[in-house]
């Protein structure tokens, strides 16, 4: 296992976060501690962390709010540290989005057996995804890391709309997107009926595509929209 891992350990009694953290840095692990569940939300957004352990009952911000906050945009594991030993708690912080749940009193040595086991598996997804990451349809490639777009090995150059636009269809292979799905998508922001931007997008990004080949990529649904052709 490469210990080249961040962790952030979120814990109000000083005590408790202290061995957590001297016992995974011992471990080889990069630590941090937050004894607040407002603190641990700050860290959260400034730096990213391989893993979390937590415990529930946080001043400020809950351990269960945590949770909630963290898997709205991130999938790192979350190891429930808590004193709560009901069932119904366990299982609701499951559902919530936690990957694992120790009871306090703990034995060190079975939170650094679950930490490892935490980071085997999001390792093993994070190489999953990575993998997943790019889309093939035809004789095109889009690499969503590296925002590039190769047809038949050649990489063609796009604008980031034309790339987004590219992406959208790519990711929904069946969906005919309307000009209002497209704008709202691509541009972020609401879609007053403009559909000249829309189309003059489009019609670059059909052009860029057919100088590299003669398939046809992007089918005009008439009276509706765009959709990626079969």
């Amino acid at each position: 296992m490469n210990k080249e891992v961040e962790i952030l350990v979120v814990e109000d009694d000083i005590d408790i976060n202290n061995l957590l953290c001297n016992i995974l840095k011992k471990n080889g692990y990069k630590v941090r501690g937050a004894f607040s569940g407002s603190e641990a939300l700050m860290c959260i957004e400034q730096f990213n962390y391989d893993i979390i352990l937590l415990d529930l009952m946080l001043p400020g911000v809950t351990g269960e709010e945590l949770i909630q906050e963290v898997r709205k945009q991130k999938f790192m594991p979350i190891i429930v540290i808590s004193a709560k030993t009901a069932q119904e708690d366990k299982i609701n912080v499951l559902k919530c989005g936690a990957d694992d749940y120790v009871t306090k009193p703990f034995d060190i040595n079975e939170v650094l057996a679950r930490v490892e086991v935490q980071l085997r598996r999001y390792k093993q997804f994070s190489k999953e995804e990575k993998a997943d990451n790019k889309l093939k349809h035809k004789n095109i490639t889009l690499d969503r890391d590296s925002r590039q777009v190769f047809i038949k090995d050649e990489e063609i150059s796009l604008t980031l709309r034309e790339f987004s636009i590219l992406k959208i269809l790519m990711e929904n292979p069946n969906k005919v997107f309307t000009r209002g799905n497209l704008f709202e998508s691509v541009w972020e922001s609401e879609f007053l009926g403009d559909d000249n931007t829309v189309n003059v997008h489009v019609s670059n990004l059909r052009s860029k595509i057919a100088k590299a080949d003669t398939e046809e990529y992007i089918q005009t649904v008439w009276g509706i929209g765009f959709k990626l052709k079969d």
